[in-house]
């Protein structure tokens, strides 16, 4: 017998044909190869979008030639799929990396400067609409990303610079925005990420002015703005809202030690309605050593209540985890200082955060209209 803990995990059941009840639900019969769909009020059967296509723009460039200077503007971005949990299953960590190999650690591991290590693990990355690898300066501007299979728009590795501006994620099974390595495929996760080459850091990257919403609709553990080992990083003046669990999670590795990660910005976005089905979350989530990271003037308000969350007092409007070490975190506006410092490194410096702080910084958060 399970022992009860008092935190009980959720679970769903799906693609049982007798759960089709409901307008906008859908069966698959997988042997009989049809697709059964209830259609919503005013919808009609006469043409219907399958995705078979994972991928649909990728730059891929070398460390000495990258590919420059490029502006998508205007363009929308649609109808992917994502085929991997259907052929090798989907077991995620977090932010939607799923596990290739993982295990428990008995006894657990001693590591220097760090907590003991109870668990090990090995990561790969969900498939993007827009996939880009050693890039320089290729943006981003009045772009839709939507009715997406996998995550939105993914600077993976190796790009210098990018601006993401005036852009809308919604719809989407995963990420909206991803960035930056979060651990190459050879390295165990919780170990420290320090190339040797810095050509292969997501470096200079900004994501402004961009609404994201309706994202993390399949994998509840992914999040609107996910970066991970990242350097100069801006994230700033966006609006996010109606998401699954947190809405942006900055670094990565668990580990406080020295890595590429540095001189990050999260400046004035706007986040509420988050964690709509996921807790151990907050609006604004870190991990990792990062020195001259700044988190300024954001407002965090309004999550939601699931009734099945594994633990419904666990959630937070900042949460800085284990390794966070060297951040600052200023005049975020929240309802309550309903914080958590989890297992931090040194230099942290919080100041004035709360709801405390001004209207003026309110008014100034999220989308600025013109």
């Amino acid at each position: 017998m399970t022992p009860d803990t008092g935190h009980p995990s959720p679970f769903y059941l799906t693609n049982a044909k007798e759960l089709l009840d409901e307008p906008g639900e859908w069966y698959h019969d997988i042997l009989e190869h049809k697709l059964y769909y209830m259609p919503r009020q005013g919808e009609t059967m006469q043409e219907a979008i399958v995705p078979a296509i994972e991928t649909l723009v990728e730059f891929i460039g070398t460390a000495e030639h990258p590919v420059r200077d490029i502006t998508m503007k205007g363009i929308t971005f649609s109808h992917t799929t994502w085929m991997r949990p259907s052929e090798k299953g989907h077991v995620p960590l977090q932010a939607g990396m799923f596990l290739t190999e993982a295990y428990k650690l008995r006894p657990q591991i001693d590591r220097p400067n760090n907590h003991k290590l109870d668990n090990q693990g090995w990561l790969g990355r969900a498939d993007a609409a827009v996939e880009l690898r050693y890039t320089e300066h290729v943006n981003f501007e009045g772009c839709r990303f939507d009715h997406l299979g996998g995550s939105g728009l993914d600077y993976v590795m190796g790009c210098r610079g990018g601006k993401t501006t005036s852009c809308t994620f919604t719809d989407i099974a995963m990420n909206g925005y991803v960035c930056g390595s979060f651990s190459p495929e050879g390295l165990e996760t919780h170990l420290p990420y320090q190339p040797v080459d810095f050509r292969e850091v997501c470096t200079g990257q900004t994501v402004e002015q961009s609404e994201f919403y309706d994202v993390t609709n399949e994998d509840w553990g992914c999040v609107a703005i996910a970066a991970g080992y990242v350097s100069g990083m801006t994230i700033a003046h966006n609006t996010i809202h109606d998401i699954s669990y947190t809405g942006i999670s900055l670094g990565w590795g668990w580990n406080r030690d020295l890595v590429c990660m540095k001189d990050n910005k999260v400046h004035a976005n706007l986040i509420y309605d988050y964690a709509q089905h996921m807790y151990d979350c907050a609006g604004i989530y870190t991990l990792g050593n990062q020195p001259g990271t700044v988190i300024s003037e954001n407002v965090v308000r309004d999550i939601a209540s699931p009734s099945y969350v594994h633990d419904p007092n666990h959630w937070f409007y900042l949460y800085t985890d284990e390794g966070s070490s060297n951040i600052t975190l200023r005049d975020n506006w929240t309802p309550s200082e309903k914080f958590l410092q989890n297992a931090n490194g040194p230099g942290n410096f919080w100041e004035n955060n709360g709801p405390q702080v001004s209207d003026d910084i309110k008014r100034k958060a999220g989308v600025q209209q013109d």
